[in-house]
């Protein structure tokens, strides 16, 4: 049993606490984590509590999602009987589950197939040899993912398969959820409990999430179904003249809605679609022009855009093309991915039209429009009754036909000064300054990966915090891309900022990037973390994180003098104790 360092006990308090964990047998687990959480009467007898049905939770999250259905579960199965235990894959070892007589597993995909973050060494030793046998333990799976991304829900799938080869009993099928998950995943969980309460002969009446008293919503419990309409007050363009990229920095008013945030949660914002795209669709397919219904119902209600796999499946149900066929055939998916590849929805309509296609059959293909998620750049203490953002517009053309990013563009041309956007806050429990102020802390965040630390720099000017603070910053250009730059010249005469580097990849002959200029510093960095610093990476997934986290294993091999297997375990440790932290997309 292992238990993180940021859990607030003292080394030996933590040691004891452990021992003593590891000891106890699933019914007096389950016991004690009822009496902690209130749910259990200390002077019940033996017998009663043991007839209690003991379930272990355990969760994979990397934007939050994967989370917040975990705490559903945990309330609905606390108000039918049940006893409890949530585990964060972050902070465990897969030796814990040979203890669970019940699982259930709630695991995001994250990316082109990959696990959460943080659920990453978890996944690995699950996979491997050195896995436990499961042969008394019930099981569960509900995967979340997004089927915009060719392997949905992967991971889900994959500790399915897995639990069953270790020997557990699947007591209730997966279920895929893609990123319109709430509905799903809330009857999910009703059909998994029932069924665990049946297979146990629990009398224990269901409760149902659906069926529960709830208090009216407070002013600010905005969500995606009851966003808040924020009025935009400023937009400013970060670039400057010459400048290949087009960033905005966006400022909006919460006034009034009671919403709060933390530096590290993010802005969901819910956009409408491009009337050009709109008017292109309705051309392609042959739909009603006239029809406001038809129109807003692509403008404001569907994803328009996004083309994969599952949908050209679905359209060719009226289209019936044998090209179609050829291309979903699992032989040809090089030729598949190739064909979705810079493409949208609208190429579809004309390269395979359907003659008479139904505006309510086409409609049945296309999930609902999905939230944006917007690292916040901002500090509630530093702007008040505020909330910012740092947005990269997507512009290019791709198969003769020019593009735009759905929720950048609304953002850049879609929506004036003083209009509202609909919004709410994502919490983001896993990207969050340290609670030890005093800590130091190095922040890598090139191009818009930059908009959450002027989150963080701002709260530790407000709150007057005594750790340093370092960031690692780049972009194409000094002159044209130093995003933020009186800013960060500001703070570091303030002290707020103690250091700052920068790469700008285009000023040079060679191409000089963030990961370059950390390792110039390796004996610094490195002297910070042994300080008790803290890592925060944000920005590009597919080439720059990867990159940042080779030259952070790279950097403590130089210096701890040892072998790669050991800076490896070294990097690996500070992010089981969230001293390395990730919000990369």
């Amino acid at each position: 049993m292992y238990l993180p360092d940021h859990a607030p006990f003292d080394a030996k308090q933590r040691e004891s606490i452990a021992a003593t964990l590891q000891s106890l047998s699933p019914q007096q687990t389950a016991w004690l984590s009822g009496f902690l959480a209130g749910n259990v009467d200390p002077s019940a007898t033996a017998a009663p509590v043991a007839n209690r049905i003991p379930l272990t939770i355990v969760y994979g999250s990397e934007s939050g999602n994967a989370e917040s259905v975990a705490d559903l579960l945990k309330k609905e199965s606390t108000q039918r009987g049940l006893v409890p235990t949530v585990h964060d894959m972050g902070d465990i070892e897969p030796a814990v589950l040979k203890k669970a007589a019940n699982l259930i597993v709630v695991v995001s995909t994250w990316g082109e197939g990959d696990p959460p973050d943080r659920a990453t060494s978890f996944y690995t030793t699950f996979m491997s040899d050195s896995a436990p046998r499961l042969e008394q333990t019930r099981f569960a799976v509900l995967a979340l993912g997004d089927t915009s991304y060719e392997h949905f829900c992967k991971i889900g799938k994959d500790f399915d398969s897995r639990l069953e080869s270790l020997g557990a009993k699947r007591f209730y099928d997966r279920v895929d959820c893609d990123v319109d998950f709430e509905t799903p995943a809330q009857q999910w969980i009703q059909g998994a409990l029932d069924t665990l309460q049946r297979l146990q002969g629990s009398a224990v009446p269901a409760m149902g999430i659906a069926a529960t008293a709830k208090a009216p919503a407070a002013a600010s419990d905005y969500s995606k179904k009851n966003p808040f309409p924020a009025p935009l007050k400023k937009r400013i363009l970060l670039n400057g003249r010459g400048s290949n990229k087009e960033t905005l920095h966006l400022e909006f008013s919460l006034a009034e809605s009671g919403m709060t945030y933390q530096p590290g949660d993010a802005l969901a914002l819910i956009p409408s679609n491009c009337s050009e795209v709109v008017d292109s669709i309705l051309q392609a397919g042959k739909f009603s022009t006239t029809d406001e219904h038809v129109r807003d119902a692509l403008l404001y209600k569907y994803d328009i855009t996004g083309l994969n796999a599952s949908i050209l499946q679905k359209y060719n149900q009226f289209a019936q093309s044998a090209a179609i066929n050829r291309l979903l055939l699992p032989e040809n998916k090089p030729q598949l991915q190739e064909y979705i590849h810079g493409r949208e929805i609208i190429d579809v309509l004309t390269d395979f039209p359907v003659q008479g296609l139904k505006f309510a059959s086409f409609t049945e293909i296309l999930r609902p429009i999905p939230p944006k998620l917007y690292s916040i750049a901002s500090s509630l203490k530093a702007h008040p009754d505020e909330v910012h953002l740092t947005v990269a517009v997507v512009r290019y053309q791709s198969h003769g036909r020019d593009r735009k990013g759905v929720a950048s563009t609304f953002l850049s041309d879609r929506i004036q000064p003083e209009a509202t956007a609909p919004v709410y806050i994502h919490k983001n429990k896993n990207f969050k300054l340290p609670e030890d102020d005093s800590k130091p802390m190095i922040m890598v965040g090139p191009g818009t990966g930059i908009a959450p630390f002027r989150a963080f720099v701002e709260e530790r000017a407000a709150t007057g915090a005594s750790g340093q603070t370092w960031l690692f910053f780049g972009d194409q250009h000094y002159t044209y891309d130093f995003l933020y730059q009186t800013e960060w010249q500001d703070h570091l005469k303030a002290g707020s900022l103690n250091r700052l580097d920068v790469a700008f990849s285009r000023d040079t002959r060679q191409k000089y990037y963030v990961q370059h200029a950390m390792l110039k510093q390796s004996k610094d960095i490195y002297a910070w973390l042994e300080e008790g610093g803290y890592v925060y990476v944000c920005g590009d997934a597919t080439r720059m994180a990867g990159d940042v986290h080779e030259a952070l294993i790279e950097i403590v091999h130089s210096q701890q003098g040892r072998n790669r297997e050991d800076a490896i375990a070294y990097v690996e440790q500070l992010k089981k104790e969230r001293r390395y932290q990730r919000d990369v997309y």
